[in-house]
C-alpha cells in the first residue's frame, strides 16, 4: 500500500509454490504489492490456511489451492491482521474452513473493515476491482490472547501481540518446524508498513510495535514467513526491530530540538534511505515518522 494508484493488479498466483518444513507450503507473494504470503500448515486430520489475499477472487484461488492439498482434511482458516490484502477474502471460506482469529483483530474487522474497504477501493481501478462484492465475516472462533489449534500430530500456536501495526496483530508459530508468519509487524526488504492516517485511524504504535519485535526476536525461529518480501531466517526479526528502534532514536532527538515536522521528516527519510537504499517503501518513513512525533514522551 502506497499513496499512489496502483497499476497493477493485486492478484494471488499459485505458482513457485514454495516447501518450507513437512506438510507446510507459502504460496510467496512474488514481490507484488498489495499481495500477501500465504502458508497452509497441515496436520493429520486437519489443515490451516493463512492469509486469503486481497478479494473473494483471490481467496476462491487459495481455497481451491488449499482444498487439493487438504485432500479430504478439515480446513481452517486465520489472518494476521484486518486489512483487506490479508482478510478480505474471507467470504469464500464461509462453509468450507473455521475461521479463527483474536478478539481485537475481529473488532478491527467490524468497526474499521467497511472504512478500509472504501479507501482502498481509491488506490485505483485494479484494487477496486478486486474488492467488487467483498462481504465482510464474522469470524466462527475468537480468542483472548492465544488459541492452540489441533491439525492432528501438530499444534500450530495462534498469539494476539496487541497493539502495533494495527490493534490486533496476530502471529502464526508452527513449533515443530519453526516456522514464524508475521503479517506486517514484518516485511522483508522494506520499510514498516505505518498505517497512520490521523484523524481516521492512529491504531498503529510504533512504541509498541519495538517491544512486539523484541519478543518476536526472543523466539528464535528457524524460518520466518513476513507479510511481504521473502521468506526469510530470524535476522530478519533484528533487522526490523534495529529499523524501528533507529527510526524513533532519530526522530525523537529532532523533536527534542523543536525542528519543524518537514525538516523532521527530511532529515530522518534521507537517513533512513542511506542505511537501507534497497528497501522499498520509502514512502511509509514519513507515516512512521509521525506516529512515533504523536507518541514522543
Amino acid at each position: 500500500m502506497s499513496s499512489e494508484p496502483l497499476t497493477h493488479d493485486p492478484v494471488v498466483e499459485i505458482t513457485q509454490v514454495r516447501d518450507v518444513a513437512r506438510d507446510l507450503v507459502v504460496i510467496p507473494n512474488r514481490g507484488v504489492e498489495l499481495v500477501p504470503n500465504i502458508g497452509v500448515i497441515g496436520g493429520d486430520h486437519s489443515v490451516l490456511v493463512v492469509e486469503t489475499g486481497m478479494g473473494p477472487r483471490n481467496a476462491e484461488k487459495v481455497l481451491a489451492f488449499a482444498t487439493e492439498y487438504a485432500k479430504g482434511r478439515r480446513l481452517y482458516l486465520s489472518t494476521t491482521h484486518f486489512h483487506p490484502e490479508h482478510a478480505f477474502g474471507a467470504q469464500a471460506f464461509t462453509g468450507e474452513a473455521t475461521y479463527v482469529v483474536n478478539r481485537a483483530q475481529a473488532a478491527d474487522l467490524a468497526d474499521k473493515g467497511p472504512g478500509y474497504l472504501q479507501m482502498f477501493r481509491g488506490l485505483g481501478t485494479s484494487v477496486a476491482g478486486q474488492l467488487e462484492g467483498v462481504e465482510l465475516v464474522t469470524p466462527d472462533v475468537v480468542y483472548d490472547d492465544a488459541y492452540e489449534l489441533d491439525l492432528g500430530g501438530r499444534v500450530v500456536r495462534l498469539r494476539a501481540m496487541g497493539r502495533a501495526h494495527s490493534k490486533g496483530d496476530q502471529v502464526v508459530t508452527v513449533p515443530d518446524a519453526g516456522v514464524l508468519f508475521t503479517g506486517d509487524l514484518v516485511e522483508a526488504g522494506q520499510f514498516s508498513i505505518f498505517p497512520w492516517f490521523p484523524p481516521y485511524d492512529v491504531d498503529v504504535s510504533g512504541l509498541r510495535w519495538i517491544e512486539v519485535m523484541r519478543r518476536l526476536v526472543a523466539t528464535g525461529p528457524d524460518v520466518v514467513v513476513p507479510g511481504h518480501g521473502d521468506i526469510s531466517g530470524a535476522q530478519v526479526l533484528a533487522d526490523v526491530r534495529d529499523y524501528l528502534e533507529l527510526l524513533r532514536d532519530e526522530t525523537w532527538v529532532r523533536r527534542d530540538s523543536a525542528m519543524p515536522m518537514e525538516t523532521i521528516v527530511a532529515e530522518v527519510k534521507a537517513l533512513m534511505i542511506e542505511r537501507h537504499p534497497k528497501w522499498a517503501g520509502r514512502d511509509w518513513i514519513e507515516k512512521g515518522v509521525g506516529c512515533l512525533c504523536a507518541e514522543h514522551a
